[in-house]
């Protein structure tokens, strides 16, 4: 990975963290492992992830890594905020990982894979510290799957340049559709994969602010000037583009979003 194409800011870990909260039913209702189990959080970011799982399953213990020391100082901080005590952090990287092999009993990858250029190696990687009939998870959203009312050809641009961005800097936007087949390829066994679909209406004002207004569209509006920068849309028609999916969060707007949930046996 080149850079965290989001960047490390306040703002971001703020994103983050709605993106989490308000998704964390949908997303982690069945992130349950056996008591006892040893988990390793690839990947975790600020703990937007973290303090959802490891509330959730408190007789099993964590070991959360990320590359950034500085995300991993953020996540510290969240989980003492809750008061959580079992989770363990470590500065790592996916492609050097400082564990024996065999070592976990579940493994969670949650909204990582699609910032990686080469997801299979980093599969790899994960498979050879996971136990025999160990599991792992993936979680992972899809670009691809965004619709909304009102339409908007300026906010489909606008997305799209999320997705080329993130293709440049070597990651997939749109993998959440290919989590069998990197399951499959990973010689994993009894591979299930479901569809978390986010669907937004005036009905749930929860998910309107945020997701649809603190999650996605801020997402989208933290890449502006950068994709304005690359000559991937001009200024008028990226701002139109935020500005109609704003208004998508108004009355009688509606807005989906498809996230991916793939699990697998060793």
């Amino acid at each position: 990975m080149k850079k965290y194409v989001h960047g490390y800011s306040d703002i971001e870990a703020n994103r983050l963290n709605d993106q989490a909260d308000s998704l964390a039913e949908l997303i982690h209702h069945d992130s349950i492992w056996k008591e006892g189990s040893l988990v390793l959080e690839a990947g975790c970011g600020v703990g937007a992830q973290t303090k959802t799982v490891a509330s959730k399953n408190k007789n099993c213990r964590f070991i959360s890594i990320d590359i950034s020391a500085d995300s991993i100082c953020q996540a510290k901080k969240v989980i003492e905020s809750k008061g959580i005590k079992n989770v363990e952090f470590m500065e790592a990287d996916i492609f050097d990982l400082p564990f024996e092999d065999e070592y976990f009993d579940h493994i969670l990858v949650c909204f990582v894979l699609e910032h990686l250029p080469n997801p299979y190696v980093a599969m790899d990687k994960l498979k050879s510290k996971l136990k025999v009939n160990g599991t792992i998870t993936l979680i992972e959203g899809d670009h691809g799957s965004t619709y909304f009312h009102p339409d908007s050809l300026a906010a489909r641009r606008a997305i799209q340049c999320q997705v080329e961005l993130q293709k440049r800097n070597g990651g997939d936007a749109n993998i959440g559709r290919k989590l069998y087949p990197i399951l499959a390829e990973s010689a994993f066994k009894e591979i299930k994969v479901s569809a978390r679909q986010v669907y937004v209406d005036d009905s749930n004002p929860g998910w309107v602010e945020g997701f649809t207004k603190n999650t996605f569209t801020e997402m989208i509006k933290g890449v502006a000037e950068e994709a304005i920068k690359k000559g991937l849309i001009d200024r008028e028609t990226i701002e139109k583009g935020i500005s109609d999916l704003y208004k998508t969060a108004e009355g009688g707007g509606t807005f989906c979003y498809t996230f991916f949930k793939g699990i697998g046996v060793k």
